[in-house]
């Protein structure tokens, strides 16, 4: 694990902050109060209780695994907040008793007898009919026995290498003849379906978790054998180790040696249903020899995080919000994305309001273009079998000059990056794995075209990466642009990436992490300090998923304490913790249907505003350890759009939670959504754009709805056939 103290804090400070993992806990229990929001439709409720439990998962394999390594090697120090890793471990596990009881409860109480109103059951075997029931075992016979391996533990077989996050059947039993019990597990097959159709001719729909399924067949699966107890659990293994690359001779083996060592990795946690109890529990206990602090038990199914499945298979799309179909972003029409951008100067894409299709337009045309050169991209994440990929590889085929920056420790998409890494070698795409030492987490293309005798480059730059499943579901900005100087910035930022150039001294445009992004962004609130009058105070508007960086929180204390009126609107972890008196001091998270993923940040700048996108939270890793980049919107449709973006948010009393000086966040109670709702005024606000901007100038489209003077409107006051529309499109 690696990890860096950047001093030792002062204790009398302590008060300014709140310790890291445990606001990541508030921000996962802020995505469960989206499970008990009667707002929200019965299956968008199911939804966040799994995404409740993937969040979980994820913190427990890197977060908690990280805490225990520090306890381990003795370093038990405090952090900013003035919390010790083991003090914060007890913390964490009284909290998280309380937000599992309250998932569990959600699920259990409110969730599944909603849906059995419905018509969709969960039912188990001895609800059926005996005929039913051995139907299903004639099923289980034919399509899932043959998939099992059950393994023995014995003194022939050793405790066996039990798969992170699978659920698990443990089984004890007698043998025939035999008087000793003997132990066994079977592995729940992730490849087949967690909900299996019972054919029972009842109304509705019903269905059975394979695991009960299992768990009825065990006679067929252990023949001769008496069976004693029998129960499913779940371990979760620590997944937080680090690549050390600075003098990796192949980083790719490297980290391919990395992720077959992960099934050997410790248990981090233990979860079991509750009522799981006797000499098999204590069997388990004693071949773990994990500490009670990290067994869980629960009621009713483990690993919700598949009950997206059930989402799916039931088919009610009545219990589901309404579908938002993305807006073309209305710019872009039958002419080529090269002469869209040479006639606007620079375009806005926000999925996923916005439709992704453009930047995928982008790639797919310069890898057909004759006049194109080169391709410069950088990749993080992307998705199975992605439309970028295939674009990249199109255009290595057709003999462009194809470079990809791939970024192989994105953690848990490591195996997902090497695949496709060597598919673009493999179709002749120079491929660069990474910087020694850093994590490549920009979000970077440019492309190189001949034009008019000369040179001239596009880039597009972004918040989020070039996946076009989580576009789907992530809220993010990025302009595709052929600003000189901006492009100018993106090679040299390539130059430094592929090569041994160094930074420039300063970049014309752009900041860059590990470069000089601190330094800019700590100059940007320095600046709002100096500028802050009473009569005039400083404004700072910053967007972002995640704040926890020491050194900028105490900035902003600064700058609170100067008089900004300053507004953070954080997802998830904030370690900002407001003051006694910093009324002007305010922090927000929003958690809705989409995850707020943007990274966009205001400055008021003495009455000369700057906006600002960047692919950086402000974290200790973003601004030190990781190339990012930091970017100005400078087109004035653009900064209209943004600012307009964030009043929405500012003015969310649906989804929006406010960080109280007790470092506790409000939480709304709704029955139903309301005008105030900004992701939905953000989708009807663009969607209603594009359809006026194909009627009117840009410019009067755009004062319609940005008027420093026109409150955040409700919508009610769109007029004619764009009102129609919008009625009709909910």
């Amino acid at each position: 694990m690696k990890k860096v103290q950047e001093k030792n804090s002062d204790p009398a400070d302590s008060g300014l902050f709140i310790s890291r993992e445990l606001s990541w806990i508030d921000f996962n229990a802020r995505v469960l109060d989206e499970a008990g929001c009667a707002a929200n439709p019965v299956l968008e409720r199911l939804k966040f209780i799994a995404i409740f439990s993937s969040n979980l998962d994820e913190f427990f394999m890197v977060r908690i695994a990280g805490l225990r390594q520090l306890v381990k090697m003795g370093q038990d120090l405090p952090d900013p907040a003035g919390n010790r890793p083991s003090e914060q471990l007890a913390r964490m596990r009284k909290k998280l008793d309380r937000l599992l009881k309250r998932q569990h409860d959600c699920l259990m109480d409110e969730i599944l007898p909603e849906l059995g109103r419905r018509g969709v059951k969960l039912v188990r075997p001895a609800d059926v009919a005996a005929p039913v029931r051995a139907e299903l075992s004639s099923y289980f016979r034919g399509q899932v026995l043959p998939v099992l391996t059950p393994l023995a533990v014995d003194s022939a077989h050793p405790f066996p290498i039990l798969n992170s996050g699978s659920i698990e059947i443990a089984v004890s039993m007698r043998p025939a003849g035999r008087s000793e019990l003997v132990y066994a597990f079977v592995e729940v097959p992730e490849l087949l379906p967690r909900f299996i159709e019972v054919p029972d001719n009842q109304p509705g729909r019903s269905f059975m978790l394979l695991e009960e399924l299992i768990m009825d067949n065990l006679g067929t699966l252990f023949t001769g054998c008496g069976i004693e107890e029998y129960f499913p659990f779940r371990i979760t293994r620590d997944m937080d180790f680090s690549v050390e690359d600075n003098d990796a001779e192949d980083l790719m083996q490297s980290i391919e040696k990395k992720l077959l060592q992960r099934r050997h990795r410790e248990p981090i946690r233990i979860e079991l249903i509750a009522g799981s109890r006797g000499p098999l529990v204590k069997w388990l206990a004693k071949e773990f020899r994990l500490d009670e602090q990290f067994w869980y038990f629960v009621r009713g199914p483990l690993h919700l995080k598949q009950f997206f499945e059930l989402v799916g298979k039931a088919r009610l799309p009545e219990l589901l919000e309404p579908a938002w179909p993305p807006v073309m972003p209305p710019e872009f029409s039958e002419q080529s994305v090269f002469e869209t951008i040479s006639q606007y100067g620079s375009v806005l894409i926000a999925p996923p309001f916005h439709s992704f299709n453009p930047i995928i337009r982008f790639l797919e045309e310069a890898a057909e273009d004759p006049e194109v050169l080169a391709i410069k991209q950088t990749l993080y994440r992307v998705s199975g079998n992605s439309p970028v990929v295939r674009a990249l590889r199109r255009a290595a085929e057709n003999g462009k000059q194809v470079t990809v920056v791939v970024e192989l420790k994105a953690r848990f998409d490591e195996g997902n990056n090497i695949v496709w890494a060597r598919l673009l070698e493999e179709s002749g795409a120079h491929v660069v794995y990474g910087v020694a030492g850093l994590k490549v987490h920009c979000k970077a293309l440019l492309v190189v075209r001949r034009e008019d005798g000369g040179i001239r480059r596009y880039a597009h730059l972004a918040t989020g990466n070039y996946n076009d499943k989580t576009a789907a579901i992530y809220t993010d900005m990025g302009i595709m642009t052929g600003d000189p100087d901006l492009c100018f910035d993106v090679a040299n930022l390539f130059n430094v990436l592929t090569g041994y150039s160094s930074p420039p001294a300063s970049w014309r445009k752009i900041a860059a992490s590990p470069f000089d992004m601190r330094r800019r962004v700590s100059g940007l609130i320095e600046r709002e300090i100096a500028h802050s009058t009473p009569e005039r105070p400083g404004r700072i508007i910053a967007k972002m998923n995640s704040l926890s960086d020491e050194k900028i929180v105490r900035l902003l204390h600064k700058a609170a304490d100067a008089g900004v009126e300053i507004d953070l609107i954080v997802r998830g972890i904030c370690c900002y913790k407001p003051k006694p008196g910093q009324e002007n001091a305010r922090v927000t998270s929003i958690v809705d249907r989409y995850l707020e993923h943007t990274r966009l940040f205001y400055f008021e700048n003495g009455g000369d505003p700057e906006f600002y996108l960047a692919s950086a939270d402000w974290m200790y890793r973003n601004l030190d350890r990781r190339v990012e980049l930091l970017f100005p919107v400078e087109d004035e449709r653009i900064r209209e759009i943004c600012l307009r973006l964030l009043e929405f948010q500012l003015a969310d009393t649906d989804k929006g939670r406010h960080l109280l000086g007790s470092g506790v966040y409000t939480r709304p109670k709704l029955e139903r959504h309301t005008d105030a709702r900004s992701q939905y005024n953000s989708y009807r606000f663009l969607k209603a754009l594009a359809e006026r901007e194909k009627r009117r100038a840009t410019g009067d489209a755009l004062k319609v709805y940005t008027s420093p003077e026109r409150p955040v409107p409700s919508f009610g006051d769109l007029s004619g056939d764009d009102a129609a529309e919008d009625e009709s499109g909910e």
